[in-house]
């Protein structure tokens, strides 16, 4: 009689990557980029490098908790969702004991981070982790909870302005309403992907929220996002490299708009969508950099 063989377990530590969400370094990057934004113009494009290592490592960390933090809650539901289903709490390839510990890990290495920064943005840091926490909560209670998650975005903006100049300024909260719009443009589209599921299990979205109208929606929140920047690129006197590179952003966001607008769009364009959003995120650093 001939056996099938059996598949290989998968290693422990491949399994905490994947909780992490470290296996998918568009979600880690995305949120990376505004903090580098907002380091880079408040030093007017010289950071000291020491910063740039914490910001780098402090959004690595944040991210790494907030995944774990959002699977925890979503445990239950993740398993009902086809993107999310092979998650490893999902699939219970790990505990919720080892998930709970792993987060407090992730949450202390943030914490650790933050003792680098000033007072103001140490404290910044404080107040995000009730948004980052309490946001899966929000698509059961809140109508648009890709809002909450574009807040919790903000803060990467706040925190790492804050680090270089110790205060809140006009520019910092112009950044940070760019950064907001942009985020709940991309996490919009990312929703777009689960509506059925999100319908069928009875928790919310912003996709779900605006209907029909999702499209139209991503597109004036990208609208937003361009005015924003360009307000900001006024105000801080940029050159024409950050110009070059808003305007290719900007055609990028047209694009997309006029492609999620099609009828009987493949579920895989979500997901090119948003990792497109990455590519365009680092365009503006770019042009931020050479201001």
């Amino acid at each position: 009689m001939v056996t099938s063989p059996q598949s290989t377990p998968e290693p422990t530590w491949l399994t905490i990557i994947r909780l992490l969400r470290w296996d998918k370094p568009a979600g880690r990057l995305i949120l990376m980029i505004p903090a580098l934004w907002a380091v880079i113009l408040a030093s007017k494009g010289t950071p000291p490098l020491p910063l740039v290592g914490v910001i780098i490592l402090g959004t690595l960390a944040t991210s790494a908790a907030g995944c774990v933090i959002n699977d925890l809650w979503d445990r239950d539901i993740d398993p009902q969702v086809e993107r999310t289903k092979t998650r490893p709490l999902a699939e219970k390839s790990l505990s919720v004991k080892v998930g709970i510990v792993i987060a407090f890990i992730a949450l202390g290495c943030a914490a650790g981070l933050a003792f680098y920064l000033n007072y103001l943005s140490f404290w910044l840091c404080v107040a995000a982790v009730p948004v980052i926490v309490c946001y899966p909560l929000a698509k059961r209670v809140f109508p648009i909870p890709q809002l909450v998650l574009s807040l919790a975005w903000g803060f990467a903006v706040l925190i790492s302005w804050t680090a270089v100049t110790a205060k809140l300024e006009l520019s910092t909260w112009i950044l940070w309403g760019a950064t907001v719009f942009w985020t709940l443009g991309f996490d919009t589209v990312y929703a777009m992907s689960d509506r059925e599921d999100d319908q069928k299990i009875g928790v919310n979205s912003s996709a779900l929220f605006f209907g029909s109208y999702a499209a139209d929606a991503v597109g004036i929140f990208f609208a937003i996002t361009v005015g924003l920047l360009s307000y900001l690129g006024i105000v801080l006197e940029l050159n024409i490299g950050f110009w070059i590179t808003l305007m290719i952003a900007l055609v990028g966001w047209i694009v997309q708009y006029f492609r999620l607008r099609s009828t009987n769009i493949p579920k895989s364009s979500y997901g090119e969508i948003f990792r497109q959003n990455v590519i365009l995120g680092f365009v503006l650093l770019v042009g931020m950099i050479f201001r």
